[in-house]
């Protein structure tokens, strides 16, 4: 009886318990914030990579004495997309902020001085970064 007491009574046996116990805890804790981690960067990844549009039709006009550039644009990716910025010339235009789900198609309508037989340069971009554009001519 007295040697099962003298093995609860030893302290030196705690300090090694203690110091597994909060390695265990430590290591448990790193996964825990590099499993989310992960997920979180995987997700942002992969909606950027499903995000994809195209410009379908771009027109000219001034049919109410407003010079507008009207572009047609799809949603051809597998995430809903916001267009955010459009530029015309590498210059940030003035633009309604436009939302299209999945398969989804709208007019995207900009107030832009062009000039008949000039060559214009239109670049959409969406709130996640993705571009898409080329050179358009005007009629």
């Amino acid at each position: 009886m007295q040697g099962i007491l003298r093995i609860f009574a030893d302290k030196r046996a705690i300090t090694p318990v203690l110091s597994n116990l909060l390695l265990m805890i430590v290591a448990v804790a790193a996964m825990s914030i590099a499993a989310t981690a992960t997920y979180v960067i995987t997700t942002n990844l992969r909606e950027t990579m499903g995000e994809r549009l195209m410009i379908e039709d771009v027109w000219f006009n001034n049919a109410t004495g407003v010079n507008r550039i009207s572009v047609y644009i799809r949603n051809i990716g597998k995430v809903p997309i916001t267009v955010s910025t459009v530029y015309i010339n590498h210059t940030r235009q003035y633009s309604l902020k436009l939302s299209l789900g999945l398969e989804e198609h709208g007019w995207l309508n900009i107030t832009y001085p062009w000039t008949p037989n000039s060559l214009y340069h239109v670049d959409i971009v969406t709130s996640r970064g993705t571009h898409v554009g080329g050179y358009y001519k005007a009629p």
